[in-house]
């Protein structure tokens, strides 16, 4: 009878382990391809990027590039990883640009893999996974940080431990000795929770080191992913083999959230009584200390593995996407490329050879929209291997932007001054051996009309100059005239008809020639005398300007 219940019991539990690995299985097959549905913790997420060294990258985005060009809802709309370390690996890769050809060709076999073969993928998501809990955001800081240092009277504390041992032992045969284990006791206490709040900072990130080495031991089975990092058996090894030390802490974390009071009071008794936690955990941060290049080796192997299946993901999901062709001339050309966070967005094409782009049309046309498009598809081409396009090609350039500029009243500059100085940096960039692509919005609209005109000029041409590519909105139709020599001039323009306005989205060739703000104004039922005075004024300007123009020409 008692083998007829084991069996039962055997039967019962394989059936219900069948049934939740098949349910994790279905989830992560319709995950695939989908937007993640969770709060995003950017202050955690960019820790890893913030510490690392990029001084090999050919360039760090910027805050103000990444402002400019929403990197933010970017990232969430890119983020399709299973375990914190590929999300924090990932964040980082979008930030950095550092072209590698080979591993780009790796990668992209790898990726096809991940594609294809459904049984694999799923498998590699379930490891990764074990990374998900948001403790493992701090495994970062054991090869990025430094540690705390041991106190000068450390050596007491190996003398007291060992105290404790001897009077507890003694108290067998001599009693008194247990009023000296009650003093040394007292002494512990307090050294005990004096270390606790060192303990608090380790306490999260040594258990997830130690699920991080044995989930990168079971992706490297993999021959594929070994060629990520061909050398990785000796790191998971190094951390492998100060995995007993580091167990305590698992233990300590198992306790609190598993177990009983009742255990976790005698297990803190324990450890005062022989100051077990101090002990260790210096014992292990010095063992760390020599180890970060491999936790740091293991780490970016599972957030590399992470990100090609993220990669893989945004693919299956896109409307349309491409792997752009980075070439060595300053040439910017895609077909139908779109704005891959605008829902149904319109796809334009581009064809940049010799000259920059000059965008004119009124608000809400799509011009800004266009230029951050471009600026999106060049950064997730550069660092994801990855254009929302048909096809895409341009070299490997440094993106840099002035689309979303505000004023700083906390430090007293106006919006025309952190313009100045936002554009001002570009010009010094604009001059350096390397290829530029500059998204500027309504270049200084701060400032008056005649001088926005002409300072506007002299900066467009300078910037344009080098092999540099500038993409550039503005409503001063009297820049397109004065920069047709080097740049294409292309317009987004409305369509009124009775009481509505409608855009199409579709970039035009030529300058705007049709201006519609007065007549949208008379749509809105703007007083008749007010509508009157500004056509009027318009026909004025418009003459005075046409005429200075015919004098230009004849001079």
């Amino acid at each position: 009878m008692i083998n007829t219940i084991s069996l039962q019991l055997k039967y019962f539990f394989s059936k219900f382990t069948f049934r939740r690995k098949k349910g994790i299985e279905e989830r992560l097959k319709a995950s695939y391809g989908s937007i993640k549905d969770e709060n995003f913790h950017f202050s955690k997420i960019e820790k890893y990027f913030l510490h690392k060294d990029h001084s090999k990258a050919h360039q760090v985005i910027s805050d103000k590039t990444c402002n400019d060009l929403d990197f933010d809802e970017l990232f969430m709309f890119l983020d399709r990883t299973h375990s914190k370390i590929g999300q924090q690996y990932l964040y980082n890769k979008l930030r950095t640009i550092h072209p590698n050809s080979a591993q780009m060709e790796l990668d992209e076999a790898i990726i096809s893999e991940l594609s294809e073969n459904e049984k694999l993928r799923i498998e590699v998501q379930k490891k990764l996974e074990k990374l998900n809990h948001k403790d493992a955001y701090y495994v970062r800081a054991l090869f990025q940080e430094s540690h705390i240092s041991p106190p000068k009277w450390f050596s007491s504390i190996k003398i007291l431990s060992f105290l404790s041992f001897i009077t507890i032992v003694l108290s067998f045969y001599k009693p008194i000795f247990f009023g000296v284990f009650s003093a040394i006791f007292c002494i512990n206490l307090i050294i005990h929770y004096w270390n606790k709040k060192n303990l608090v900072q380790y306490i999260n990130s040594i258990p997830q080191l130690i699920r991080l080495n044995a989930v990168a031991g079971h992706l490297f089975t993999n021959k594929n992913l070994q060629k990520l990092q061909p050398k990785l058996t000796d790191a998971i090894r190094v951390i492998r083999s100060v995995k007993n030390k580091m167990s305590f802490f698992q233990l300590e974390a198992n306790l609190q959230g598993e177990f009983a009071i009742f255990a976790w009071f005698v297990f803190e008794i324990f450890k005062i009584t022989f100051l077990i936690e101090p002990l260790l955990l210096f014992g292990v941060l010095r063992k760390l200390e020599t180890k970060r290049n491999e936790i740091e080796s293991v780490f970016t192997f599972v957030g590399h593995v992470d990100f090609l299946i993220a990669i893989a993901s945004v693919r299956e999901s896109a409307v349309r996407y491409c792997i752009p062709t980075i070439t060595s001339k300053s040439e910017t050309c895609a077909d139908e490329i779109h704005h891959p966070l605008i829902r149904n967005c319109v796809t334009n094409n581009i064809d940049l050879r010799d000259k920059s782009l000059l965008l004119t049309g009124s608000n809400m046309s799509g011009k800004t929209s266009f230029i951050r498009a471009v600026g999106i598809n060049v950064i997730t081409g550069l660092t994801i291997n990855t254009c929302f396009a048909k096809q895409m090609s341009f070299p490997c350039m440094r993106i840099f932007s002035a689309i979303r500029i505000s004023d700083d009243l906390m430090n007293d500059k106006s919006y025309y001054f952190e313009e100045v100085i936002t554009i001002k940096e570009m010009i010094a960039e604009s001059e350096k051996d390397t290829i530029n692509l500059f998204l500027l919005d309504e270049l200084f609209k701060g400032t008056n009309t005649v001088e926005r005109i002409s300072a506007g000029k002299a900066v467009l041409s300078a910037l344009a100059k080098n092999n540099n590519k500038v993409l550039v909105s503005t409503h001063d139709i009297e820049l397109t005239d004065m920069l047709a020599e080097n740049y294409e001039l292309y317009h987004f323009s409305e369509i009124v008809e009775e009481n509505t306005v409608a855009f199409d989205y579709k970039l035009k060739e030529g300058k705007l020639k049709n201006r519609n703000a007065i007549r949208i104004l008379e749509m809105n039922q703007y007083p008749t005398a007010i509508i009157q005075e500004a056509i009027a004024i318009s026909k004025t300007l418009d003459d005075t300007y046409l005429n200075q123009k015919k004098d230009q020409q004849n001079h």
